[in-house]
């Protein structure tokens, strides 16, 4: 992956007035916190930051600040979008070692769903964590977690303890937290549903026989 550098700016301007006029200015404000230090407040020009955040690799890796000459190592936490243009408007780094022990959440990819049975039949994937939280170096976070469903049929679970991290990463939930599952499809439930209904009624039948023969 090539390395993403953000060059910054130190801004003076704080507050929801003075981020007003950063961005018209063309730039994104931000806030470096983390570490021994007190948060600063910087900025990013607008199209540098939109470019490094439409990779997708800028939220939740290591990326590079610059200040002048100076550089370090930050990881990109948030950034919060305009809710009608969807333009960043302000966004949050953290300072770290490079080799520092992180805890930070991964996002989950699900591969060949062609091959996997389950869905074939009909069934649903049901995904019930997105991402994942992993301890790990920060030099060394994972890109993301594929799970592979390939020979997965209805009725499978995929669970943290299935999943295959780098050797680097140890997933931080306990090993029995179901990542996602396969349900059968909705007709299999239905057909299911009706033949323990008729299951009733056929067990039904004889006790209302015998309670009969007994009243006579």
């Amino acid at each position: 992956m090539a390395e993403i550098v953000l060059n910054v700016e130190v801004r003076e301007q704080t507050g929801t007035g003075g981020a007003r006029v950063v961005r018209r200015s063309g730039l994104v404000p931000g806030v470096l916190y983390g570490g021994d230090k007190d948060p600063v407040a910087i900025a990013v020009k607008a199209n540098e930051f939109r470019k490094a955040l439409y990779t997708g690799k800028l939220l939740g890796h290591l990326v590079t600040l610059k200040y002048g000459d100076e550089s370090q190592p930050v990881i990109a936490k948030a950034v919060d979008m305009h809710p009608v243009t969807d333009t960043p408007i302000h966004f949050d780094l953290y300072r770290v070692d490079a080799h520092q022990q992180i805890k930070i959440n991964v996002l989950v990819h699900f591969s060949h769903q062609e091959e996997c049975p389950g869905l074939k039949r009909g069934g649903t994937l049901n995904v019930a964590l997105h991402d994942v939280q992993v301890s790990t170096p920060a030099d060394q976070i994972p890109e993301d977690i594929i799970v592979d469903l390939t020979g997965l049929d209805i009725g499978s679970t995929i669970r943290i303890s299935d999943l295959k991290l780098p050797a680097s990463a140890k997933a931080v939930l306990d090993g029995d937290t179901v990542v996602a599952s396969i349900a059968g499809a909705m007709a299999e439930q239905a057909e299911d549903e009706a033949s323990a209904a008729e299951g009733g009624e056929d067990a039904a039948a004889p006790a209302a026989e015998a309670k009969e023969g007994g009243e006579e």
